[in-house]
C-alpha cells in the first residue's frame, strides 16, 4: 500500500495567494514565494499550485512565474490552470513543474489526457475533478473554477479519466472547500472505490481527524489541505504524526530522504 502524503494547495490570483469558501468570496492571505519557503521546511510531501483565474479568463499558463516559483520549491510541485495543450504542459514542465494537474481541458478534449499520459508519463498527469452536490442529491462535476456545470457525474469522469492515462485524481468538494467541516467522505470513497490510481481528497479539512477519516473512511490516498495550515495552529507534520498514531502509513520528511 502507498503511503499517504500531506499536500499543501495554494491558489494563485494575480501574482498572490487566496483563500476563498466555495470556490467564492477570494481573501488575499499572502505572496507565493513566501508561503513556499516556509512549506520547504514544514515536512510536506508535495505542493498544489493552481491558478485559478487561467481557465476562466483563457490565458496561457505563466510559466515565467513558475519557473520563479520552482527554483524555490524544494519538494515536487505540481501546477494547474489554463493547461489546454501539450505545449502548456512542456512550458510547465521546463519551467520546473514535476506534474501538471489539468480540469477544464479535459471536458473540452479528453484525448489530450491520453496525449499527455503518453508523451510524458502518467505519474506527471493529474487530473482535477471539483464536484458539487445538486438539488436532486446527485454529484455533478464542474469546470473553470466551479462556474461552468459539466453535467457529467464525477465517478464515471474519474473512471474514463483513469482509462485514458490519468496516474492521479485530485478530488475536490466544492461544497466543502474553505469550509473547515471535514471532506465529503461519501464522494471520495464513491471515487476511490472505481479507480486504480490515488485519489488525492480536497475540500473541507479542519481537524487531524479529518484527515485520518478521509483516509481510513473512504480510501483517499493522499490529502490535499490549504484553510487548516492558513489559519489554525495545525501543521502538515502534527498531521503526520497523528496519522501515525492512527495507523496509518505516511511518508517521511521529503527532503530528509535527498
Amino acid at each position: 500500500m502507498l503511503k499517504v502524503r500531506v499536500i499543501p494547495t495554494l491558489l494563485w490570483k494575480n501574482f498572490g495567494l487566496v483563500k476563498g469558501v466555495g470556490f467564492d468570496s477570494w481573501r488575499r492571505v499572502g505572496p507565493v514565494l513566501p508561503a513556499i519557503k516556509v512549506y520547504n521546511s514544514r515536512d510536506v510531501d508535495e505542493l498544489i499550485l493552481v491558478d485559478i483565474l487561467a481557465s476562466q479568463e483563457g490565458s496561457v499558463p505563466d510559466h515565467h512565474s513558475i519557473g520563479d516559483f520552482s527554483e524555490e520549491c524544494a519538494v515536487p510541485l505540481s501546477v494547474g490552470g489554463g493547461i489546454a495543450s501539450l505545449e502548456h504542459i512542456v512550458l510547465l514542465l521546463h519551467a520546473g513543474a514535476d506534474k501538471v494537474a489539468i480540469n477544464s481541458a479535459a471536458y473540452a478534449e479528453p484525448a489530450l489526457i491520453e496525449a499527455a499520459a503518453a508523451r510524458f508519463g502518467s505519474q506527471c498527469v493529474v487530473v482535477s475533478i471539483d464536484a458539487r452536490r445538486s438539488a436532486d442529491g446527485q454529484y455533478r462535476c464542474f469546470s473553470h473554477s466551479a462556474t461552468v456545470d459539466t453535467g457529467r457525474d464525477p465517478v464515471t469522469w474519474a473512471r474514463e479519466l483513469a482509462d485514458r492515462g490519468a496516474g492521479e485524481i485530485l478530488l475536490t468538494s466544492v461544497d466543502r472547500d474553505g469550509t473547515m467541516r471535514g471532506y465529503d467522505l461519501e464522494l471520495v470513497e464513491s471515487v476511490a472505490r472505481v479507480v486504480d490510481v490515488p485519489v488525492i481528497a480536497s475540500g473541507g479539512a479542519g481537524s487531524y481527524q479529518h484527515l485520518i477519516d478521509v483516509v481510513k473512511h473512504a480510501g483517499a490516498s493522499a490529502v490535499a489541505c490549504a484553510s487548516i495550515f492558513h489559519y489554525t495552529e495545525q501543521t502538515p507534520a502534527g498531521a503526520k504524526a497523528a496519522m501515525r498514531d492512527a495507523g496509518i502509513a505516511v511518508r517521511k520528511n521529503f527532503l530528509a530522504t535527498q
